[in-house]
């Protein structure tokens, strides 16, 4: 049987339609919006200034980089991305390419491959605009030529076995090796990655401990392999496992930017480790050096006699002479690194990259895989002799922007495919997060009823008090249908919102954490989430709860995302807006069922959801959820809020 070239042939055009469209929305973006609109969605920061120059590592040069307005506002820079710095006094001069090395809040790091900046950058009104991604579709496709053009070796056989050609292989299981603390389904998953010679898969469903059991798997595995490369297409993801790891005692370098820096992560990042290196002073002081005699040559860039020439001639040379030295002890310490390091943590196309061209692994764990397209998987894998997948096929799919790509079967991912592989997946069946009337809709609509939960959460509310009836009960649907609120369309950013159900949400969750203020049982903080699947419905109520002193004591409690923004994340409180409400029975966005099986599947103690009836139950999947929350009693009616 010939292995599946034709579909890995088929995945490598769809990857170029995903890009030219990708390339087409980016270009598109940036020739009709104006600089306000750039800076509004976070591709753009103007006004900026340069704070620090220095000589970063090897020859480039390193720009620190602060925006003076919009502080604190939401962007789309993260480390490892190409930025470009541009003049808006000197529309027409070269915008200069860089690499995003450090990202914080409103400062920049920006890695540059030249020896000065130009004139123009000393006279104000400077930028950084975020540049289109290529190297991650350039990675993809060098991936699946690799794949596709596999022959009599150990990649060939991997892609054989994911493909169904060939059987899984396995030594044998020992079931009687258990960790403590792991429950049995845990240690199932555990044994079955020791195990495992080609593929295993850990099948994690919300609150199950995935993250917990890949953790101990892959201590588990550095006790019979010097060095094993963790990946996740999530940077969340990644910094979460470096974090466990190194709490295990774990040596973790973790390559790239993290989007979220914590202390943790930043203490295993490479910048880190080889700064706290003992001969790292030395390699300051060669780049110190260096620095000077370029300063010194830079005195003489408008003065150009013959002797001037020479000897700015001179001091480049001996720059680059002490920089060529700095070169040699930096890869030293490099090295060494890498050598120490037990696990390697990273991003896909981190992997791909120069600091790992030489390097081949065992075993390879990718995290979060049901999110990744097939491609971005591969990029791993050709790296490493088997794999272990993590993740979940009925949470976040991976994101497609080409609708034709999508159809064709881009989306499909690769940890889907294995999942109907024989005797390689294990599901997680015991969940630590939520009271079992919160659990059991996605329970039976996705995971077959084979969830369980725990005895620690399985009847937690907020209140066990029967006349607190906000905190007493873990489900609400409040139903909106015959009220007339309206959802209404942006003309601008065509996303959808609902104020008066914002407004509904608003006044719900003021009333029961009045009621929680009141409890007696009310001596931690509360923790609350408030989810809705369109942007402009979490723009207006993150303006209108920003504007409401009532929650003055309330805003670091309170977090406002998208369903994406919560994956991996729990709150003591969910409310989910579903802003959806027309005539025409129109629901959109919420078609995708797993997002809402995410967004589902975050409250611990207290769920409450607000949509339309209406316009809902014409899709199956809402019209089961009504009936559920009918049948447990959770559901309430807009007009019990009206006077309240």
């Amino acid at each position: 049987m010939k292995p599946p070239i034709d579909r890995l042939l088929l995945l490598r055009k769809l990857l170029k339609i995903e890009r030219d469209e990708d390339f087409a929305q980016y270009k598109q973006h940036f020739s009709r919006n104006n600089i306000n609109f750039r800076k509004e969605n976070g591709v753009t920061w103007y006004p900026i200034v340069i704070a620090n120059i220095e000589i970063g590592h090897g020859e480039y040069l390193s720009i620190d980089i602060e925006r003076t307005t919009n502080h604190n506002e939401p962007h789309q820079f993260s480390g490892g991305k190409n930025a470009a710095l541009f003049s808006n006094t000197y529309p027409d001069e070269q915008a200069i390419n860089g690499i995003i090395k450090v990202i914080n809040p409103n400062k920049i790091r920006l890695s540059l491959s030249i020896d000065e900046l130009p004139d123009w950058c000393e006279d104000g009104k400077l930028g950084i605009n975020l540049l289109f991604d290529e190297s991650s579709y350039r990675e993809m496709d060098i991936a699946m030529d690799k794949v596709i053009n596999a022959s009599n070796n150990r990649l060939a056989i991997l892609r054989d076995v994911i493909y169904g050609l060939k059987l899984p292989a396995f030594d044998k299981i020992v079931e009687s090796f258990k960790i403590t603390g792991l429950n049995n389904s845990q240690n199932t998953a555990v044994q079955k990655i020791i195990a495992a010679k080609d593929i295993a898969i850990v099948h994690g469903p919300p609150g199950t401990g995935k993250t917990t059991t890949l953790v101990q798997a892959i201590c588990e595995t550095l006790k019979i392999e010097k060095q094993v490369l963790v990946c996740s297409s999530s940077n969340i993801a990644v910094d979460l496992l470096t974090e466990k790891l190194h709490r295990e005692g774990i040596n973790v370098l973790r390559l790239g930017n993290p989007a979220r820096i914590s202390e943790e992560v930043w203490m295993n990042t490479l910048d880190v480790k080889m700064s706290a290196h003992e001969s790292y002073k030395k390699l300051k002081k060669y780049r110190k050096n260096a620095e000077e005699y370029f300063r010194m040559a830079g005195k003489y860039k408008r003065t150009f006699g013959r002797e001037e020439r020479e000897q700015r001639q001179l001091f480049y040379m001996e720059a680059r002479k002490i920089l060529n030295e700095a070169r040699v002890l930096e890869d030293y310490i490099f090295h060494e690194q890498f050598e120490k390091a037990q696990v390697i943590a990273c991003t896909p196309v981190v992997s791909s990259g120069k600091m790992m061209r030489d390097k081949h692994f065992t075993t390879v764990f990718i995290d979060e895989a049901a999110q990744a397209l097939e491609p971005m998987c591969w990029i791993p894998i050709t790296r490493s002799n088997r794999v272990i997948f993590a993740g979940d096929h009925f949470q976040l799919p991976p994101t497609v922007k080409s609708k034709s790509a999508e159809v064709q079967g881009l989306k499909e991912t690769l940890f889907e495919h294995c999942m109907h592989l024989d005797n390689v997946s294990v599901m997680l069946n015991i969940q630590y997060r939520m009271h079992e009337h919160i659990m059991n809709f996605s329970n039976k609509n996705f995971y077959n009823n084979n969830l369980i939960a725990d005895e620690s959460v399985k009847s937690t509310v907020l209140s066990f008090d029967k006349n607190e009836i906000l905190l007493n009960t873990p489900l609400d649907f409040i139903d909106t249908a015959g009220i007339g609120y309206n959802e209404i369309i942006n003309p601008e950013s065509l996303s959808i919102a609902n104020p008066e159900e914002a407004q509904l949400l608003i006044k719900h969750l003021k009333l029961l954490l009045v009621q929680y203020s009141q409890s007696n049982k009310a001596v931690n903080q509360i923790s609350v989430g408030i989810i809705s699947p369109y942007k402009e419905q979490v723009q207006y109520l993150t303006t209108q709860i920003a504007l409401d002193p009532y929650f003055d004591n309330y805003r670091s409690q309170i977090a406002i995302k998208t369903v994406d923004g919560f994956q991996g994340q729990e709150r003591d409180v969910i409310y989910i807006s579903l802003v959806r409400s027309n005539d025409l029975k129109e629901i959109g966005f919420l078609n995708d069922i797993r997002r809402m099986n995410v967004a589902l599947t975050r409250a611990k103690k207290k769920l409450v959801v607000i949509g339309d009836s209406a316009t809902l139950a014409n899709h199956i999947f809402y019209k089961n959820f009504l009936d559920y929350t009918e049948s447990i009693g959770a559901y309430k009616s807009v007009w019990e809020f009206i006077d309240s």
